[in-house]
């Protein structure tokens, strides 16, 4: 039983359970559910795209743990954190604070890196200021601190040298490059006794009137001294005339000194090359930071490229965005950039490797202890959900959904939290099968401290080793949204009474099947051929894909699949045939771009960058929906133009919340929040504009069954296909985004909520909807993303129609049910990083079945059998 205390007596909260039990959730699609789930254990969540798991698991359970978390707050913090709504549930008991892990994209700011996001380059910057060895940046040499002892001797020495046996001018830096008169500051140095300055390379008496530009930038040296070239410093006094110059001079200088003979050296006090003067600042942290001036390459500012629109590299630092004295901090031979160069794992190597040799010197081993043990358990847990291939350098914004979901992850596991729960989205995105495994026990280890894990997840292996499946269904949108599976694994797979699409396929009863013949690829076939790839980590590869065939590119993650397909062969023929200025991937050569008058890349990458864009507006019909609107007699009466009916510009939106629906809340320290617009209610329009309606038939008009331009934004594409079956230019568009499997999505659902796998499909909606030219070669990055075994079975038969049709498709994939209906097969590895780029098997699925050393071939052998 738990208790709190309040005043002086303890009071109950309550028993707590080992359920997470629901009650009455109706959340956009979902039937009014009832479902008890068992607390401690991994709980996967499966159904068709748009059946109501991510409604159940992040729209519901994580929405009403972050409404608890924010109504536990003060008055006081929760008037600046604004009102979230409860989500549409009777009531939810057992609820941990949640944690939502899902799939989206890291932020694309370029000084983003896997690095920055991970906080490893936060602790890299620590271990370099407090263990690194600067080197002059001019001879290469070992600088240390010097004392002002040292820099006594190194101006006798200086002294001592001089061949034209000169006079030791010893001065005092006190103004560099900076603009201003400085007339109170030289009054104050004759007041102190001096009688000379040097200003701007020149010698002045302070016993004169200085006249300077106020508007120019000025470098002032303050003599402190000339001492006689023939002085013995052998002789006591002359020593201490020295050294109390040097004192007075580092004193002024800011810890540095100017000494002239025949030439001209700086010491510092700090940081100096004693070979040729180079003076290092202060070295800390922020040095080696390249979003801060102090560490920043003065040129490119930090950003590694000549300007943010440019794909240049600077020409000063050469992309390595730091300051020469930042690279010229060495750990083991090695600068800051050198070191995030490396992969995860070859990363994960040098550290351990450096623990090793800083063990040597009992101060170093202390200094370096905690910055050391936070980088290297980061680096393990990344290893351990299988992104060792991943550079530290890598930005950002080139992750995949996946890759970044499971960054975080990592992340969460080295918090080590114990009680919450953490609902994830489809973590195995972008692993290869033998990947998986890993992952997998990187998730029991999470629910074994004591954590609650619910997956939405489509990946047979991940249910399988689920503890508990919860099947929501039967079908996607307005037919889905109820519980027809659940139980324990592998319990509700024996199950017979229990009955769905899911288990149908988990049983074995359901599948796709493997085409009876495939599509020859004789020798004497067309191809596109890549010659001498060198792109990252492909070596020098030489690849023939088949022309009017479906290919998919396979490999384990981080091979190099994404390298060859995406900045080889899509970046290349973009300049070829879209006229655009790609840096394109390096290759020797390429030949068979003849067969080909088009390349279109269809990633997932959002459809839109604002809530504005949705659906219908990427496929075209959004405009010819208005046009209908603006065509109604009603319209016509009142003088309403299409513009009235955009959300985009004034006239028909409502102007509270500029036709966004909803109010969007800054949280300060979390994520923002959206919240329904308290004036149209989310509708979007004013009340006039709503009152237009349209029917797609004087029949249904009649019937009650027109629809305004809300109602329209808020129908699924299935039900819309219907309602405008009588308008061809509206149906055909809609229609193809029905048939690959996106008849769940709303018409008006916004860009930033749909998914990678869904962005994607919209995409090839839109390409399908297009006049076709028999002759363009389409590119897709894993189109399963997010997909049912069912859902992939429809995908597969858009991918041939195309092929059918004349087309070439390439395919990057690690989902065996396309690898194996699959005309040709590229196989890349054999590891990921430096490990891979080469081709490891070429041929049909069965070709690479029976390659020895492919890990596609291994799996793929289990299921063609």
């Amino acid at each position: 039983m738990a208790y709190i205390l309040l005043g002086d007596k303890p009071r109950v909260l309550g028993i707590m359970t080992n359920k997470i039990i629901i009650k009455g959730a109706r959340e956009h699609n979902l039937k009014n559910i009832n479902l008890e789930i068992p607390r401690d254990k991994m709980i996967v969540m499966t159904g068709l795209s748009g059946s109501g798991k991510s409604s159940l698991a992040f729209d519901t359970l994580f929405a009403e743990g972050q409404r608890r978390y924010i109504e536990s707050l003060s008055a006081y913090a929760r008037q600046f954190l604004g009102h979230l709504d409860k989500p549409d549930v009777d009531e939810i008991e057992g609820l941990s604070p949640a944690i939502s892990i899902d799939q989206k994209h890291h932020s694309a700011n370029p000084r983003s890196t896997v690095a920055t996001i991970t906080e490893i380059y936060d602790y890299l910057r620590v271990l370099f200021a407090r263990v690194g060895v600067p080197h002059c940046p001019l001879c290469g040499r070992e600088i240390k601190k010097m004392t002002q002892e040292e820099i006594v001797d190194i101006a006798v020495q200086i002294s001592r040298a001089s061949k034209e046996k000169r006079n030791l001018v010893i001065l005092s830096p006190v103004v560099r490059g900076r603009k201003g008169e400085y007339y109170q500051m030289l009054y104050d140095f004759l007041n102190a006794g001096f009688s000379e300055v040097r200003i701007d390379g020149k010698y002045a008496s302070l016993r004169e009137r200085i006249d300077l530009s106020r508007y120019q930038q000025h470098s002032i040296d303050l003599v402190v001294d000339r001492v006689p070239a023939n002085l013995d410093y052998r002789v006591k006094e002359n020593r201490m005339r020295l050294a109390e110059s040097i004192e007075n001079a580092l004193k002024y200088g800011k810890d540095v000194v100017t000494i002239i003979t025949d030439k001209e050296v700086s010491l510092s006090a700090k940081y100096t090359c004693p070979n040729d003067g180079f003076s290092f600042p202060e070295i800390e942290p922020r040095l080696f930071s390249f979003n801060s001036p102090f560490g920043a390459c003065e040129t490119c500012h930090g950003l590694g490229v000549e300007n943010p629109w440019s794909e240049k590299i600077c020409p000063i630092c050469l992309g390595k965005r730091l300051k020469r004295e930042s690279l010229n901090v060495l750990i083991d031979e090695k600068n800051i950039t050198e070191v995030t160069a490396f992969s995860i794992s070859d990363s994960y190597n040098f550290f351990v490797k450096l623990e090793t040799t800083l063990k040597k010197s009992e101060n170093l081993s202390a200094i370096a202890e905690i910055p050391l043990k936070e980088i290297k358990s980061r680096l393990k847990f990344m290893i351990d959900v299988g992104l060792e291939y991943l550079t530290l350098d890598r930005k950002a914004g080139t992750l995949s959904g996946g890759e970044s979901q499971r960054i975080r992850l990592a992340s969460q596991i080295g918090s080590r939290l114990v009680g919450a729960l953490y609902i994830l989205d489809e973590p195995t995105i972008g692993l290869h099968q033998r990947d998986n495994a890993k992952l997998i026990q990187t998730l029991k280890n999470l629910r074994d401290l004591g954590n609650t894990i619910i997956v939405v997840e489509h990946d047979e292996e991940t249910i399988r080793e689920s503890d508990y499946l919860v099947d929501i269904g039967p079908g996607a949108g307005i037919h889905g949204g109820k519980i027809v599976a659940q139980g324990s694994i592998p319990n509700v797979l024996e199950d017979k009474r229990q009955r769905s699409l899911t288990l149908d396929y988990l049983r074995g009863e359901a599948f796709i099947e493997i085409p009876k013949i495939r599509r020859s690829v004789p020798r004497t076939h067309e191809y596109l051929r890549v010659q001498g790839a060198t792109e990252n980590n492909l070596q020098n590869l030489n690849v023939e894909i088949p022309l009017r065939r479906f290919s998919v590119v396979t490999g384990v993650s981080g091979s190099g699949k994404s390298t060859l397909v995406y900045d080889v062969l899509f970046k290349n023929l973009s300049n070829k045939f879209n006229k655009s200025h790609c840096k394109a991937g390096q290759c020797k050569g390429m030949t068979g771009t003849e067969y080909i008058n088009r390349v279109i890349n269809i990633d997932q990458s959002p459809i839109g960058r604002t809530p504005r864009s949705n659906p219908a507006t990427y496929v075209g019909a959004w405009g010819p929906i208005r046009d209908l609107f603006a065509s109604t007699p009603d319209a016509r009466v009142r003088g309403y133009k299409p513009g009235r009916f955009s959300f985009n510009v004034r006239g028909g939106r409502c102007e509270n919340c500029e036709g966004h629906g909803v109010i969007a809340i800054e949280m300060h320290f979390l994520p923002t929040v959206y919240v329904t617009c308290d004036v149209c209610k989310g509708k979007r329009f004013d009340r006039e504009t709503l009152e237009v309606q349209y029917g797609s038939s004087s029949a249904k008009v009649s019937e009650g069954g027109g629809k305004n331009i809300y109602e329209v934004l808020e129908m699924t594409i299935e039900e819309a296909v219907k309602f405008f079956d009588d308008i061809p230019w509206i149906y055909d568009k809609l229609k193809i985004l029905n048939e690959v499997g996106l008849g769940y999505l709303k018409l008006g659902q916004s860009a930033t909520t749909l998914s990678g796998g869904e962005a994607q499909r919209i995409k090839l909606g839109a390409e399908l909807g297009k006049r076709d030219t028999r002759k363009t070669l389409y590119l897709l990055d894993e189109p399963t993303t997010g997909l049912h075994f069912a859902d992939v079975k429809k995908l597969i038969e858009v991918l041939q129609k195309l092929v059918e049709r004349g087309n070439t498709v390439v395919v990057i994939e690690h989902n065996l049910d396309v690898i194996k209906t699959a005309d040709w097969i590229i196989d890349l590895g054999p590891e990921g990083g430096a490990k891979g780029g080469k081709i490891v098997g070429v041929g049909t699925p069965e070709a690479i079945a029976k390659k020895a050393g492919s890990f596609t071939g291994e799996y793929l052998k289990k299921i063609l059998k």
